[in-house]
């Protein structure tokens, strides 16, 4: 159940990120139109993190992925280890994403490595599950050891690596190119956890192509507002979200065998990142099984 200041703090936070998507966060007035929307997502978001709570982060991401899209397809579940050291990485499409992948992945002690914002601050059962990392990059080792430590004494942790949001691979452009951002870091976790399984994730279709192409898109300049416009669209109206939303993982990779081939901590990477255009080249023509929401 939440508290009444959980609930004013993320309608507050809702109504700045539709504002912005609009353009509109300098109009006074707006804040009170946004204000219906931005008080149901956060009853959404709020049962969304209840469910953490009480069921664990694939019950939790089975709650929103079931209100805000039509169903969930996975592909290659079966790679993502049970037990023991890994680290799974994942495209950043955005909407959905997170929620998917946690509906995905059958670990309970599933950790999720992300960066400190008061909307995540904001869900006790979600921030309890993460790896904050502060805004300042020169900050951010100790949260690498931390989270190596977890992986070494046998946990999973999920991140994404890019550090931004990315094109979905199965609606916009530019989703392979979006590879060359992954942090390097992943070549350190490898060194830190040579015993550790690395899985890429890739998650495809969270956007609905119909309304990245509404035309009250165009009210933004840029490609990159327009998007994050149509995005907000998916959000705010119930027709806009019937996407199957997909999920496909890749066979683990062995950090020591990565190691092996190349210490290079750039070369671990690289690495990695061929495996996530590979399967992101696959997405389209892979078998998905029909991931079951109740």
């Amino acid at each position: 159940m939440s508290h009444p200041s959980q609930f004013e703090s993320l309608t507050q936070i809702n109504i700045d990120d539709f504002l912005s998507a609009w353009g509109l966060k300098r109009f006074g007035f707006a804040r009170m139109l946004a204000r219906p929307a931005a008080e149901s997502f956060a009853r959404d978001v709020i049962a969304y993190d209840d469910a953490v709570g009480a069921g664990g982060w694939q019950a939790g991401g089975a709650t929103l992925v079931k209100r805000y899209a039509g169903g969930l397809q996975v592909a290659g579940v079966e790679n993502i280890p049970r037990e023991g050291p890994t680290l799974i990485l994942s495209n950043h499409p955005g909407l959905t994403d997170s929620v998917a992948l946690f509906a995905s992945i059958p670990r309970n002690d599933l950790r999720l490595i992300a960066l400190d914002r008061p909307f995540l601050r904001a869900l006790p059962h979600t921030w309890s599950r993460i790896f904050y990392l502060p805004d300042d990059p020169t900050q951010r080792a100790s949260v690498t050891r931390a989270a190596a430590h977890y992986i070494k004494q046998g946990g999973a942790v999920i991140t994404f690596p890019a550090g931004r949001i990315e094109p979905d691979p199965l609606v916009l452009e530019g989703a392979v190119d979006s590879l060359a951002s992954w942090s390097a870091s992943i070549g350190l976790f490898a060194r830190l956890v040579p015993q550790m399984k690395i899985v890429v994730a890739i998650v495809g279709a969270v956007l609905l192509e119909e309304a990245q192409r509404n035309p009250l898109t165009k009210l933004r300049r840029s490609k990159k507002d327009q998007e994050l416009l149509g995005a907000a669209l998916q959000i705010l109206w119930r027709p806009y979200q019937r996407n199957i939303v997909r999920v496909a993982f890749a066979p683990p990779l062995l950090a020591a065998d990565l190691l092996k081939a190349n210490p290079d901590p750039v070369e671990v990477t690289k690495a990695v990142t061929d495996e996530a255009k590979r399967l992101i080249e696959k997405m389209r023509t892979l078998t998905y099984s029909v991931m079951r929401i109740s």
